[in-house]
């Protein structure tokens, strides 16, 4: 390690020390919180950003969702007696991008920013720290979420999805190939699924590789289809047995958008060998619009296993959602029930809305005064979507790189007659202990 790298490790690890005392121990205002204020009546400033018209992942529901919220809670007279303004920006799945983002609300004086997608933690959180604005909500898809004392995860992200999609696939599989993104993200999710398959008594995944923008996965769909085949040579060169009738290769992809393209080449590559592997694959990768898009009942992801984070769009807990995307999204066609990344905005932003109720009516309201309300002993409550969500120093976890993993808890699901649904037999599961005995991945 170089001087310098040595150097700003040490400066980002003593900032994010003085961070974690500050809230714990309630001090005042950290020299540069610029997070905006206000007494009652004042308007309150937040930001979402995602990525929009990339050729990766994009996440347009969520800042859609942010705009339905906000048109919807003004109309009903703000919260606690502040009207909301949502900034939304576009981070285009770029380490500039999510920085300029960040900027952004840093310069507009955002008092938090909420629901939001960016894979570059280390872009973003960096500056929302030293200004002191917390990240409430975010997608999961960065370390710096689950490590930044000023940031507030409502699920386990891509940590959990993976060691669940391990106990789901470790339960009904005798070989496994995983197929992700050749990214720094990426790099952690073998690790994460294998802590799934071991809990289950199995042996790794094949770890194969593809580049996030690819348009041709035929290389690593043929790789898939000879690594998932149970007579293949497990990792480290023992044979999967078929135990408990266990039989089947499976093969999971976790690419994001591009977890259809793969899906496409792998469909041809086992068409022409006969075969008919079990697919696998999480929340935001596979999703109720692809299954609509490529045929419903028809789809090629009929019989696909799924693991989220919620229950399955059609349950109950979501009207209240469903009722504002309604009411206020009726003409945006990018706001959508079953989306995953528009689901975890509007936890996000009920979790920002209950935190707001805390304060007083003359109080003031600021970006380090917001993060010690989150930091409070009562825990908030999602509607059920998520269990009561807490934040303080004695609900941290010992998930190696994910101490912030304060809600761990996954929902197994299936594609049946076109439709995301609860699979048969499966009950909502805890991963934090999965996880605590997993490696760490970096």
């Amino acid at each position: 390690m170089t001087t310098r790298r040595r150097v700003a490790t040490l400066s980002r690890s003593l900032l994010t020390t003085a961070l974690g005392a500050c809230l714990v121990a309630g001090c005042g205002v950290l020299p540069g919180d610029s997070g905006g204020s206000g007494g009652t009546g004042s308007t309150l400033t937040v930001m979402t950003f995602a990525p929009e018209g990339t050729k990766a992942t994009n996440m347009p529901g969520m800042p859609g969702m942010a705009k339905a919220y906000e048109r919807w809670v003004n109309a009903k007279g703000g919260i606690n007696g502040h009207k909301l303004r949502v900034l939304t920006c576009n981070e285009h799945n770029t380490p500039t991008g999510a920085a300029d983002c960040a900027r952004k609300a840093i310069a507009e004086k955002a008092v938090a920013v909420v629901g939001s997608y960016s894979q570059h933690g280390r872009a973003f959180m960096a500056p929302l720290e030293t200004e002191g604005i917390p990240f409430i909500g975010g997608y999961g898809v960065s370390s710096e979420e689950f490590q930044s004392p000023l940031s507030y995860p409502v699920n386990g992200g891509q940590p959990v999805l993976l060691a669940g999609a391990g106990h789901q696939l470790g339960r009904a599989c005798a070989k496994v190939a995983l197929v992700r993104p050749d990214t720094l993200a990426g790099d952690a999710l073998p690790v994460q699924l294998n802590a799934g398959l071991k809990a289950n008594q199995m042996p790794e995944a094949s770890d194969i590789r593809a580049a996030e923008d690819s348009a041709d996965f035929a290389p690593q769909a043929r790789e898939a289809l000879i690594d998932s085949s149970p007579s293949a040579p497990a990792k480290g060169g023992a044979t999967s047995a078929k135990d408990g009738g266990k039989d089947k290769g499976c093969v999971a992809a976790v690419l994001g958008e591009r977890t259809e393209t793969f899906f496409d080449a792998f469909r041809r590559a086992a068409d022409a060998q006969g075969r008919k592997p079990q697919i696998s694959s999480v929340l935001g990768s596979l999703s109720q619009a692809l299954v609509d898009r490529t045929g419903g009942k028809e789809s090629p992801f009929e019989g696909a296993y799924v693991t989220s984070w919620y229950p399955v769009a059609s349950d109950p807990l979501w009207a209240p959602m469903q009722r504002v995307i309604t009411e206020q999204a009726f003409a945006d066609n990018t706001v959508d029930i079953d989306d995953s990344g528009a689901q975890t905005t509007w936890i996000a932003y009920s979790v920002l809305g209950e935190a707001l109720k805390r304060f007083k009516p003359d109080e003031e309201i600021t970006a380090r005064k917001l993060a010690q309300k989150l930091n409070g002993a009562e825990p908030i409550k999602t509607g059920g979507l998520t269990p009561d969500l807490s934040w303080r120093y004695q609900d941290m976890r010992a998930v190696a790189g994910f101490p912030r993993t304060v809600n761990g808890r996954v929902t197994f699901q299936v594609v049946q007659q076109g439709r995301l649904v609860a699979q048969q037999g499966e009950q909502s599961m805890d991963m934090t202990p999965t996880l605590e005995q997993a490696p760490r991945s970096n």
